[in-house]
């Protein structure tokens, strides 16, 4: 069978040109399955993840079906936060330096309602946006005339599902064109979401290209011991031992992130911050810095980073273990794509243990290894858990139960159990004292950190 490249569509030169613009040759499994299908307005079930090629799977028959002659919104496309609106927006401008008559217009949140309702005026073809901001400007403020769609795309749909959006698409779309087009692309297709594509889609084709072998990652889990380091500086130890071309930081929660960015602009690193604390413009720049890709190290959360699409990730640090399995899962799966190999780094604590198990359970097979003087050195197994679990007072118990039994006298059981418990509860307070050494420590730090950001 021949190789399919984009000369191979019938297609009309503005189409043509956007493709040029992107400097594609050859479409990706999704979009050889997609855009034919798309193009003569059929309804899909796209299952993909993220890097797959999906996002011009359904810009290019956009392009194709949208006329610039009519002064009316012919398409919207909605995706569940701002960070990923404004990176697909970003992506259509090639879209109006294909076609200098065509309008697309960015409608989400963080921007001044004002300003997007004076820029309604005149109104665009196609929105791409976020759905609660779009519901409002087309019902509440009826500046946004989204009647005559005739094509929706509901681009990440089970997160879209999962943030509780998937209301707010239901009263826009039940409010479009009778003949409404509706793709939906997605990594899984949750149950709850089959309800609502089954009110609107007429016989969906379903592609599914999520086991698409060019596209599985190719990925090192390694396994790192943070004791006696926290998450933080255990990350800026590890940083100087590889050359990323991006590497991207996992943190469990907002202020965690900014901590880590902080500490790591402290230390002289170029740093992109992406978490939910960030003020709207100040998201706005990270996701410009992400398209322009001019910095290496990226610190984010789990859900600031969903969905969005960071080029040439070599390199994943995940600072200990989300409370789901499939966080973990996405974040490594953020390297080693399109054949190349990443190499995810977690770090983790005693109380990490369980999920590291689940997730050995699913077929994840770890590396153990700790830094040792700049140079990484090797854990098996039973070295790692002598780790996690060494008793400091384990020799001198073992002194104890281990005696030579001599002239046993009556009660001497009770008497060695005695002993024990005496050196467990010294070895407890002295734990107890180094730990709150360490808290000590760790506010000091962060008030350190805290009178810097004053200051800057």
């Amino acid at each position: 069978m021949s190789e399919i490249l984009y000369r191979d569509y019938s297609l009309k030169e503005s189409t043509r040109a956007f493709i040029r613009l992107n400097q594609f040759v050859k479409p990706t499994a999704i979009q050889q399955q997609v855009i034919p299908l798309a193009v003569k307005g059929k309804d899909i079930i796209g299952i993909s993840a993220t890097g797959t090629g999906k996002t011009h799977a359904f810009l290019i028959p956009i392009m194709e079906r949208v006329d610039p002659n009519k002064d009316c919104v012919q398409a919207v496309i909605t995706v569940p936060t701002r960070e990923l609106a404004i990176q697909l927006y970003e992506r259509s401008k090639l879209m109006q330096e294909a076609d200098s008559k065509l309008r697309v217009r960015l409608i989400s949140g963080g921007r001044e309602k004002s300003k997007m309702n004076e820029s309604l005026k005149v109104q665009p073809h196609i929105v791409i946006g976020t759905p609660g901001r779009i519901r409002d400007l087309f019902l509440n403020e009826q500046t946004l005339l989204l009647q005559n769609v005739d094509i929706l795309v509901v681009d990440e749909a089970d997160m879209t599902l999962e943030f509780g959006f998937l209301e707010d698409i239901d009263v826009v779309a039940s409010r479009m064109s009778k003949d409404l087009q509706m793709m939906s692309f997605s990594a899984t297709i949750p149950e709850e979401l089959k309800p609502f594509l089954k009110k609107y889609m007429t016989q969906p084709t379903v592609v599914n290209v999520a086991k698409d072998e060019q596209f599985q990652p190719q990925i090192e889990h390694v396994l790192v011991p943070c004791r006696p380091l926290d998450y933080a500086h255990k990350v800026l130890e590890l940083l100087p031992t590889f050359h990323p071309y991006v590497c991207l930081i996992f943190a469990n929660t907002r202020k965690e992130a900014a901590q880590m960015a902080q500490l790591m602009r402290d230390s002289g690193y170029g740093v992109i911050e992406l978490h939910g604390d960030l003020t709207p413009r100040e998201r706005t720049r990270s996701m410009k810095q992400l398209m322009q890709l001019d910095r290496s190290y990226v610190v984010a959360t789990d859900i600031a980073a969903r969905g969005i699409d960071i080029d040439g990730v070599s390199h994943v640090i995940s600072m200990g273990f989300p409370k789901e399995t499939e966080y973990y899962i996405h974040r490594s799966g953020r390297t080693g794509r399109s054949g190349k190999s990443g190499v995810c780094y977690a770090l983790y604590q005693d109380q990490d243990e369980p999920l590291i198990k689940a997730l050995q359970k699913h077929g994840i097979e770890f590396h153990h290894r700790q830094l040792k003087q700049g140079k990484w050195v090797d854990l098996n197994e039973k070295n790692a858990k002598r780790m996690k679990k060494e008793d400091p007072m384990a020799a001198e118990i073992g002194k104890i139960v281990n005696r030579r039994k001599q002239k046993v006298k009556p009660g001497y059981k009770i008497k060695r159990r005695q002993e024990v418990e005496k050196l467990r509860r010294k070895a407890k307070r002295a734990m107890i004292q180094k730990d709150i050494q360490r808290q000590k420590k760790e506010r000091a730090k962060a008030r350190q950190i805290e009178k810097r950001g004053d200051r800057s």
